[in-house]
């Protein structure tokens, strides 16, 4: 087990560096139910779960955590690419090797530790790997259930992530957070509605890409870049142009 060695400077910084890049590189990120985290941490230590679809996933962590919430945050990630990417110890992320039955159990014993106060966060990919966004069942593995199992008065709360691309060249980012799930039951009951509770949330952001609502809010937005803003303007330049000749023609 990699236990995590997080710094308040580190993850300051590197927190800047991922927002930087997610407005380079995504169109918007909108956002729905995020009260539902905010009220959570007010009084408890929570448990997130999420699906896992992309590596872009821990950078939505720290958008999340510091950005969106401001909690004391950590995230269970695999051990082996932890170890090839050791700076996430230093934002919070510990890790968890499955190989061995031990090892796996060592790492949610930590996770349990780490739920020790109100406003404490614990990011669990319940999946344990990437998985393709359409797979139904979800998969969740029991390793969230048996925390929220041990750590009674921590609340489960439930986010949904996928990647959209739409009208933009760039994509979208979608986070459906929802109410906390059953805080009571047997591991596998509790596994079971951590996973109907993101599919819940994924049927949330195929509802909105089919028909918009206002549900979901932009919490960034890409900054244009100069080059493709003057790009656009030639562009809409163009068009009028064009619109013009053919007025002309047809008079």
């Amino acid at each position: 087990m990699i236990p995590a060695r997080k710094t308040r400077r580190f993850s300051a910084w590197f927190t800047t560096q991922a927002e930087k890049r997610m407005r380079r590189t995504f169109a918007a990120v909108r956002v729905r139910g995020l009260e539902h985290l905010r009220a959570a941490l007010t009084g408890a230590p929570v448990i997130l779960v999420s699906n896992h679809t992309s590596w872009w996933d821990p950078l939505v962590c720290l958008l999340v955590a510091n950005r969106l919430v401001g909690s004391d945050a950590y995230a269970m990630m695999d051990a082996a690419n932890l170890r090839r990417l050791p700076f996430f110890a230093r934002v919070g992320a510990f890790g968890v090797d499955r190989s061995e039955a031990g090892l796996a159990a060592e790492s949610l014993a930590y996770a349990t530790d780490l739920l020790d106060r109100p406003g404490r966060l614990v990011w669990i990919f319940a999946q344990g790997d990437e998985r393709p966004i359409n797979q139904r069942p979800l998969g969740f593995k029991r390793g969230a259930a048996v925390v929220a199992d041990r750590v009674p008065a921590a609340v489960v709360v439930p986010l949904a992530i996928r990647y959209v691309f739409a009208e933009r060249e760039q994509p979208y980012l979608y986070l459906a957070f929802g109410p906390p799930c059953a805080a009571s039951g047997e591991v596998e009951d509790r596994r079971l509605a951590m996973e109907a509770a993101v599919e819940a949330g994924l049927g949330a952001i195929e509802a909105r890409l089919a028909a918009p609502d206002d549900a979901f809010v932009e919490v960034l937005r890409a900054r244009p870049r100069r080059l493709d803003a003057l790009a656009e303007r030639a562009l809409a330049w163009l068009n009028r142009r064009r619109r013009r000749e053919v007025r002309h023609d047809r008079s």
